[in-house]
């Protein structure tokens, strides 16, 4: 794997490291379920290959962000390059869309105000 083009196998990085690399990636392949929370977010916005038979986050793979494939590599590799011209899942963000800071702040503000 070490060989093919446009692949990269990481060792474990850092959150902020990983945040960049998301940001920077076609597609990610994990079995992490993290990621398939963190993809779908706003500022990402990248589909993500569930190398698992099943997962806790079927909200991802409702919303186009996760496709959980298992261990098929033809059926992963041929999904992959599905995905890989696709772009940016065209569905809402299951798990927010960024803003939960700022209607907290108004949520205790309007208390404030009383």
């Amino acid at each position: 794997l070490q060989k093919v083009e446009h692949l990269k196998l990481l060792p474990p990085v850092g959150y902020f490291d990983m945040l960049a690399l998301l940001r920077s990636c076609s597609l990610v392949l994990s079995d992490s379920g993290g990621l398939q929370e963190e993809v779908t977010a706003p500022s990402i916005g990248k589909s993500i290959i569930v190398l698992r038979t099943s997962t806790e986050r079927p909200e991802a793979v409702e919303a186009g962000y996760a496709k959980v494939m298992g261990f098929d590599a033809t059926a992963i590799h041929e999904e992959m390059l599905h995905l890989a011209g696709r772009g940016r899942p065209s569905q809402e963000h299951p798990y927010g869309t960024g803003d939960a800071a700022r209607k907290i702040v108004d949520v205790l503000e309007g208390f404030l105000e009383k």
